[in-house]
């Protein structure tokens, strides 16, 4: 048995789907926000960029903030039911309400009853989906030492993460406003994000109720006070590394995924959905090819590889002719299907590398202080998308009377394309570069791997004493 193999937690086939399904309910909700958040308050209520700029500020700084604190909280948590798992359930509920609120917006209202009736929604669904995606990709460095099971934890993520990616662009496309209908009504669209809610909030649920953390870490570890989780965390050099590069990657995604309607209607002037098999289709297929990937390059040099692959497929999108855009977003998501299985299972190397140094899993810790360096880019995403457009004179919906206008001036054909294609492959460029700077690899790798295993066989003796001295008892 290989290093990288050797565990003594092996996963069942059910935890593995559990922690799919998951994916499959956050992944469908907050694909649907990304995609639908822009066009709805720009394009549908025509609220302007420059209170669409205000609300991303302020959502910027809470979307930061939120995830180290939260982060904290899980890892310093001890209760019967774990560190995670009782966040992930009983915030569920709360993930559905705020989400569905986000889009029953007051049409007419005017402009400033709008704008914070969108800030005040934004905040309360991101506090709600903070918890539960940072808990839930805390789960997956947590359940198991191996890169091998590791990755199928993020297959099953990724997997069931791209039927809800799918589901996300396919469901608002079939229920919005539909280019050169009279209906403009908004109803339809609305009642199908109650639906989206709901459901998202059940898969969620389910998997708290299948997936079982290991003790050893909640009863064995020794809690680290903020301020020094704090600067143990933001003093580590392969952190800093990670989160750089994933700073651009989630640039890259809140850009692509927020302007696809756009590119569909006014570049393309196709259906959404044919736009979506050329992406997810190769992703699709290359999900499972990724993991060869892995075992033959290792993790840092197939996201490299990646990285490169969707990188310059994005770029060539801004340039290529109309006929050919289908390609370069075929070519992006081979790319992409790297990205969404390998990403996070860097980062579950850096906590690896902690622990040696503190001595405690803080799996929370990271994933806060990730989404503390990375989340902002989605609020720049979202002012960058209205901005270009704006400033490069592409007509809104509500300017036309609540309907599309088709023949849009090239200077805003190219702004589509550079919001989809143009920045964010650049971004995904650029990170390349950054990872080559990663230094968990090699000799230091497996080190690393060895310490962790012996670390957490000597944490699963502990437990067995510490409930061995207090039988019929849990230890607090």
């Amino acid at each position: 048995m290989t290093l990288q193999n050797a565990t003594k937690n092996r996963l069942t086939f059910s935890t593995k789907l559990a922690y799919g399904l998951a994916s499959l309910g956050t992944a469908t909700i907050s694909s649907i926000y990304a995609a639908l958040l822009p066009i709805f308050y720009q394009d549908y209520l025509g609220l302007s960029s420059k209170w669409i700029g205000i609300a991303s500020i302020i959502y910027a700084v809470w979307n930061a903030l939120n995830d180290p604190i939260f982060g904290f909280i899980t890892d310093n948590t001890r209760s019967k039911m774990g560190r995670r798992i009782p966040y992930m359930r009983f915030t569920a509920p709360f993930l559905a309400l705020t989400f569905i609120l986000v889009w029953f917006a007051p049409e007419g209202a005017g402009d400033i009853a709008q704008f914070w009736w969108m800030l005040v929604t934004m905040l309360l669904y991101d506090t709600a989906y903070t918890i539960i995606g940072l808990v839930h990709g805390a789960l997956m460095p947590e359940l198991t030492e191996s890169d091998v099971e590791r990755n199928q934890l993020s297959i099953s993520s990724a997997v069931f993460g791209l039927i809800g990616y799918v589901f996300g662009f396919l469901l608002p496309d079939l229920f919005r406003p539909r280019p050169g209908s009279m209906d403009t009504s908004l109803l339809s669209l609305q009642l199908s994000m109650v639906a989206v809610g709901i459901i998202g909030a059940f898969f969620i649920i389910w998997t708290t109720l299948k997936v079982k953390e290991r003790r050893e870490f909640a009863i064995v570890d020794k809690p680290l006070k903020f301020w020094e989780s704090l600067k143990y965390t933001l003093t580590n050099k392969p952190f800093w590394v990670f989160a750089s590069m994933n700073f651009l990657l989630t640039l890259m995604n809140s850009m692509a995924t927020g302007a696809i309607f756009y590119l569909a209607d006014y570049v393309t002037q196709t259906s959404t959905m044919i736009l979506m098999v050329y992406l997810f289709a190769p992703l699709a297929l290359g999900i499972p090819v990724a993991n060869l990937v892995v075992k033959r390059y290792g993790l840092v040099r197939a996201q490299l590889l990646y990285l490169i692959i969707a990188g310059g497929g994005l770029v060539s999108l801004a340039f290529v002719p109309t006929s050919l855009i289908p390609i370069s977003l075929a070519i992006a998501g081979l790319g992409l299907s790297g990205q969404q299985t390998i990403t996070y299972n860097i980062l579950a190397l850096v906590i690896d590398a902690d622990e040696v140094q503190t001595g405690t899993r803080r799996e929370g810790s990271f994933f806060g202080a990730n989404a503390l360096l990375t989340k902002p880019a989605q609020s720049i995403s979202l002012f960058l998308t209205a901005f270009i457009l704006e400033q490069s004179g592409f007509i809104t919906r509500a300017m036309n009377g609540g309907q599309i206008f088709i023949n849009q001036p090239e200077a805003a054909l190219f702004g589509i394309r550079s919001i989809v294609g143009l920045i964010p492959g650049s971004a995904m460029l650029i990170s390349a570069i950054i990872l080559l700077f990663f230094p968990l690899q090699g000799e230091r790798l497996a080190a690393l791997k060895a310490k962790i295993l012996t670390m957490h066989a000597e944490k699963e003796a502990r437990l067995a004493e510490i409930e061995s001295e207090a039988p019929g008892s849990t230890p607090a």
